[in-house]
């Protein structure tokens, strides 16, 4: 009998694999990627040690932008695309163009929506609920030349952001699929990729599997939003690396350690050393090892090594919002030089307080999404920069990234100008609830597991290093259950303990379970402010949404802001939200106005004007509410003697 049962399992199994495999990428649950690397933190390289400490990410000379004017296609059902329009040999005749990166609602094709808790199509429930017969497509082409200096060399195209079902082909054949629209999904194309011109087609799905959990409270549109690009890396380099740079006790001295790892499959010696650099020029800390292990003995060489390093620091700068010191690490393999800014902080909880420092810190936070009133979801760096200096004038110190990773730069800004970044994974899918009965969340809900740990997995390796980034939120408004007990456990495993950063891993819809550190719930009164202040909590409270910006509001902050300075682990929260989602058009008579949800197609879903519930309107000029949050925001009180 149990022979018989071990036939039928081995039967069944074989059946699903090949159901699974008649299943195209973008409808099959069980697949996030095809041929994408494994996610790692965004570095660049260079030649030399100057050009690495005095140059910008983009001018490595292994860097080639793909942004600009692309060949495109555009159909509402996925099903009447021309056969073979992924080859070279496809006409070009009937293309039209379009600008990458930039949405493709926003150029003229397809159909804006924007609702807020439901998904924006019809779909078929049940535990594994089906998307839609009727889904858009568009087909992205250009050609591109791969320099010739990076003969030899490891070639990646880089896709920052882009959505939904992504399949990338170079030259005709398919070098991968993705549908994570706001990680970068990098592809190692040397088996595609010829000398002189190369074909690149990029063919997206608007709906895929992706989309049962990107159902956030903005604008659902479509296709290339963030940059796209080519690197390259020699076969002997930098892989990835793990930056630990905190405190001791003292916090006085700091305690940098670094695990490189090593991409060898040539199996050859590797010369691999760092430096730590201050803002006047001179070396504080260093280290040098060489990898030759195994080579004279004979032993089995490892395709990749960790090199790790480890120093105590004394008297160092330490990082925060308030005064954001920054060291630059320059680590090298063997001719190749990796920039990276490093800052020291101490992350703890202690007493229901977080501390940052020894310091306990009110988060004077708020939420943002990414949004431009003429491109879509595309923010230039020059948008990203106003935005953060326009919230520091207005004493902001905290930004949640909602509801999901923001590009690169924005990182980096937040560890120049000093922001604490509250770190979220691109999961949502309130569309589905919260009910944790088979068929109702989705966070509780197997068959979606992994599709909910690549995401948070994502989240978390890209952006390991950032000093700017001070918690980690497994995402938002999906349920809770046995996706987001695993996830924290994953994070938990990597963060916690004396050799590690300790940040706090946080999850609205956990409330007061295990699986959040903080307790950070949604749009409390200053009564209830008032109330869990006096009761007290066995956890930091920090709101992760909270005074709701739409119309004229954020008059009650004050009530709110005066419980939260007078209880110390009440430690603020996060406004909803930043800027208001409209989009800029002009009428019949050449006036501009800005649009909301239903402003677009016949009878589309819409949730009408709650996009607009921001606190500076499309154009970034600030709405009288900014006066009232840089009031309760304010450093400095007085009372009445």
């Amino acid at each position: 009998m149990r022979h018989l049962l071990l036939s039928v399992c081995a039967i069944l199994f074989a059946s699903s694999l090949t159901i699974s495999a008649q299943i195209p990428y973008w409808n099959n649950v069980q697949i996030t990627e095809v041929g994408r690397e494994y996610p790692r933190t965004e570095f660049a390289t260079f030649d030399s040690r100057t050009s690495a400490i005095e140059g910008q990410y983009e001018d490595s000379p292994y860097y080639l932008s793909l942004n600009g004017t692309w060949k495109f296609v555009y159909v509402d059902d996925y099903r009447t695309l021309p056969k073979d329009i992924e080859q070279p040999s496809f006409s070009n005749l009937k293309w039209k163009s379009i600008k990458v990166p930039g949405n493709w609602e926003r150029q003229g094709f397809g159909t804006a929506i924007y609702v807020n808790m439901p998904y924006e199509f019809k779909y078929g429930s049940g535990i594994l609920p089906q998307l839609p017969e009727i889904i858009p497509a568009g087909v992205y082409r250009r050609d591109f030349t791969v320099p010739q200096e990076w003969d030899g060399k490891n070639v990646y195209l880089n896709i920052d952001g882009a959505k939904s079902g992504v399949y990338v082909y170079v030259n005709g054949k398919e070098a991968g699929y993705a549908e994570n629209s706001k990680d970068r999904a990098q592809f190692k194309i040397n088996d595609y990729i010829t000398k002189g011109d190369n074909t690149l087609v990029i063919k997206i799905m608007r709906w895929s599997t992706g989309s049962w959990l990107e159902c956030q409270d903005f604008w659902r549109i479509s296709g290339i939003e963030r940059d796209v690009y080519l690197s390259a890396q020699d076969k002997i380099s930098l892989k990835d690396f793990r930056i630990l740079s905190t405190l001791d006790t003292s916090l006085k001295n700091g305690i940098f350690k670094i695990d490189m790892m090593v991409d060898n499959a040539d199996r050859e010696v590797v010369n691999v050393s760092y430096e730590l650099i201050d803002n006047n020029g001179i070396t504080v800390a260093s280290g040098s090892r060489k990898i030759d292990e195994g080579i004279a003995a004979g032993q089995e060489w490892k395709t990749e090594t960790q090199v790790s390093f480890r120093t105590k620091i004394m008297n160092i700068k330490s990082w925060s919002a308030e005064d954001p010191h920054l060291y630059t690490l320059i680590m090298k393999v063997n001719d190749k030089y990796i920039p990276y800014r490093v800052g020291f902080r101490r992350f703890e909880i202690s007493d229901s307080m977080f501390l940052v420092n020894g310091q306990p810190v009110k988060f004077k936070g708020v939420n943002i999404h990414e949004h431009d009133m003429i491109t879509g979801h595309y923010v230039s760096k020059e948008t990203m920069r106003k935005d953060l200096e326009l919230m520091r004038k207005h004493n902001i110190n905290a930004i949640r990234t909602s509801h999901y990773p923001q590009p690169r730069y924005f990182y980096e800004l937040c560890d120049e100008i000093g922001m604490y970044v509250y770190c979220e994974a691109n999961v949502e899918s309130h569309g589905m609830g919260y009910n944790l009965r088979e068929g109702g969340t989705l966070g509780n809900n197997r068959m979606f597991y992994g599709i909910h740990m690549d995401r948070i997995i994502n989240m978390y390796e890209r952006c390991k290093n950032f000093p700017c980034v001070t918690i980690l939120s497994l995402g938002n408004e999906a349920g809770n259950g046995y996706n987001f007990y695993k996830a924290y456990e994953w994070i938990e495993e990597r963060e916690k303990g004396e050799n590690n950063m300790n940040r706090p891993i946080c999850y609205e819809r956990a409330g007061l379970e295990w699986n959040t550190d903080m307790y950070v719930p949604q749009y409390p009164t200053a009564e209830w402010f008032a109330e869990i202040g006096e009761k007290g909590c066995d956890r930091p409270v920090v709101p992760s949404e909270y005074s709701h910006g739409m119309g004229n509001s954020n008059g009650g902050i004050v009530r709110q802001w005066k419980s939260i300075n007078l209880y110390p682990h009440l430690q603020g929260g996060f406004i909803w939200d930043w800027v208001n989602q409209g989009f800029l058009e002009t009428d019949p008579n050449g006036r501009q106005y800005w649009t909301y949800g239903g402003d677009y197609g016949v009878d589309m879903p819409s949730d009408a004007n709650f996009c607009c519930n921001g606190i500076v309107a499309p154009d970034r000029r600030p709405h009288p509410a900014m006066e009232e949050v840089k009031k309760a925001y304010s450093n400095v009180a007085f009372d009445r003697a």
